[in-house]
């Protein structure tokens, strides 16, 4: 949510700065409905005072014994009147909070103004793509020998985009996501373990709804009105919402595994089949809440500790600035960690970690208090620490053999039992 003074004070540069990241972004409604607003709450004020002096008028005139006929005919008019403008308050107020909660997050000064994620720069790239000897696979056929996943069996059991991984597929799965984990925890993240379900609220403090409904799964019966979260910084986003925290208990570092669920899977195409665009996908998410002048520091502590996971797994990438059009809702700053995918022949993003400053936080109402000043809203940063779909793909292609077999990265071989060094 944007700082309602600043739309107030600052609205063409404001408008400027959001043209830069949704090019028909326009503040004339919100403008036109926030003077309409406070001008109704003004006029409502203002009757109701009149109200209550002339009740008082009326208990005296009785006591005189005097006629108030008259201006208790005046008076029930009048309560109609501010009934009236009550009921224009609630619609006015509705139709003004939608707007707000639909504006995107200002994009910080450094982002390259672009609508295209083309111009997208890449600030860093780290090891080298592979050269192979042999006609190398990808994961999709290199899976028919090695069965990790049965893809027919997930969709017989929930459709397309639903994956199932068996056996050693299951296990290395699992050995990734505990890597991550350990090695978020030893970079001073405080493991969390979430609800996968969330109350409509919390969606609309992390700034998915009410814009991005419609790519949610949802439970909505008699007895239970909840979302299924798209990623765990949803629920972690929502841990301190309303509340006020102590300065020195920032900045908090969270980190935490959950299944991760989203209506949309994307085009599945010839080159994105398998694991690429799913459903439901797992993801081992870093979370952070910071004061202001922190979140620089803790942006690159959090890029730091994605890079770290894919340095241990030996798996080369690069870091891409994403420009004004191609960043989400919800940031004002944020870099892709893209891994290169030999059977697709492109990168793909594996994290993205992003500094929302206090868009989210103003939605939450999640704030710190220094010693001797009023509260004011923490700066929240969120970044992917990995999903581990993508990368079980990358790490699959990347360390195929000739024969098809897979050598596991050293970091893994104590998840796997040490004597599981290759998958055949």
């Amino acid at each position: 949510m944007l700082d309602l003074k600043e739309l107030r004070n600052n609205p063409k540069e404001l408008e400027a700065k959001l043209k830069n990241k949704v090019p028909e972004t326009t503040l004339s409604p919100i403008l036109a409905l926030d003077e309409r607003l406070r001008a109704l709450k003004t006029e409502v004020e203002e009757l109701k005072s009149k109200r209550n002096h002339t009740s008082k008028e009326i208990g005296q005139r009785k006591q005189k014994g005097e006629d108030v006929s008259q201006v208790m005919a005046e008076m029930g008019a009048l309560g109609e009147k501010i009934a009236k403008l009550d009921h224009e308050v609630v619609k006015t107020e509705g139709e003004f909070n939608y707007l707000l909660s639909v504006l995107p997050n200002v994009p910080m000064d450094d982002v390259p103004v672009s609508p295209s994620p083309k111009d997208n720069v890449c600030i860093k790239e780290w090891g080298e793509k592979r050269a192979f000897t042999f006609p190398f696979k990808n994961h999709v056929e290199l899976n028919e020998k090695l069965r990790l996943f049965d893809f027919a069996r997930g969709a017989k059991i929930a459709g397309s985009g639903w994956p199932l991984y068996i056996g050693l597929g299951a296990r290395l799965e699992w050995a990734l996501l505990n890597f991550m984990l350990d090695t978020h925890r030893r970079n001073g993240f405080i493991q969390v373990i979430p609800p996968l379900l969330v109350r409509p609220e919390i969606m609309f403090g992390s700034g998915q709804l009410p814009k991005f409904e419609s790519q949610l799964f949802k439970i909505k019966d008699e007895d239970y009105n909840l979302f299924l979260i798209p990623t765990s910084e949803v629920p972690i986003n929502g841990m301190h919402a309303d509340e006020i925290l102590e300065e020195e208990q920032l900045p908090l570092k969270y980190t935490a595994y959950t299944p991760c669920f989203r209506r949309e899977a994307g085009a599945a195409g010839s080159q994105e089949r398998g694991l690429i665009r799913t459903h439901q996908f797992n993801k081992v998410e870093m979370f952070c809440l910071t004061k202001p002048e922190d979140s620089p520091r803790v942006y690159e502590e959090m890029l730091s500790s994605a890079e770290e996971v894919l340095q241990g797994l030996g798996l080369h990438y690069r870091n891409m600035l994403l420009t004004t059009g191609d960043m989400s809702f919800a940031a004002a700053k944020t870099i892709d960690i893209e891994v290169w995918l030999p059977g697709q022949n492109r990168y793909y993003e594996v994290s993205s970690v992003s500094n929302c400053t206090d868009f989210q936080s103003r939605r939450s109402q999640t704030r710190y208090r220094q010693k001797g000043e009023k509260p004011q809203f923490v700066h929240t940063l969120n970044g992917s620490g990995l999903a581990t779909s993508r990368l079980m793909v990358a790490l699959l292609e990347n360390n195929q053999q000739e024969d098809g077999t897979i050598l596991v990265p050293k970091v893994l071989h104590k998840y796997l039992e040490e004597e599981i060094t290759c998958i055949r």
